[in-house]
């Protein structure tokens, strides 16, 4: 596997090895023992989700607050820009963001451990995303960013995103961390 690190602090990108030849191809999304060690951490996941999204939607900023989450997230059919955000306050790397693009033929994974906000937008027609959680899904400590706060300043591939009632409602950073 292919590991490339992230400006973030503990953030990574994976390449895993894919075997391909007339057939298709076959690759390994995760063991448990090879990843502990790549990601040098526990690794406990407990929930797995899917979700599919139509062009330019814009999913996030998500994270929560109670129970934060540990996500290794692909796209195992279209492309997306996918977005991680530092907001963990005795990090060295708090408050910056980092942006990969992940597609169905790149194959890649990107790894955000939890304390991180996360989001992506949707570059094709649509986007099939899959992504395994550390902590379940905790409605009450559910939080949310706004996509285009000035302050983090990410360079998203898409100017007029389609966005939730409730993403368009995120706060801004200042407002939750300082």
């Amino acid at each position: 596997m292919n590991v490339i690190e992230s400006r973030i602090d503990g953030v990574k990108l994976l390449h895993p090895r894919v075997f391909e030849d007339e057939r298709g191809f076959f690759l390994e999304t995760y063991t448990k023992e090879s990843y502990q060690q790549i990601l040098n951490t526990e690794l406990n996941f407990v929930q797995d989700n899917h979700s599919r999204s139509y062009k330019h939607v814009l999913r996030g900023l998500h994270f929560q607050t109670s129970r934060p989450q540990g996500k290794l997230v692909r796209v195992v059919r279209g492309k997306v820009f996918d977005v991680a955000i530092d907001i963990r306050p005795e990090s060295p790397t708090f408050g910056q963001w980092e942006g990969v693009y992940l597609d169905e033929a790149d194959k890649a994974q990107f790894w955000l451990p939890p304390g991180l906000a996360h989001g992506f937008v949707v570059l094709s027609d649509y986007a099939d995303f899959e992504y395994k959680c550390t902590d379940y899904y905790d409605p009450a400590g559910e939080a949310c960013l706004l996509w285009n706060d000035p302050d983090i300043g990410i360079e998203w591939p898409v100017e007029s995103p389609l966005l939730s009632p409730k993403d368009a409602q995120g706060k801004l950073f200042k407002e939750i961390f300082r």
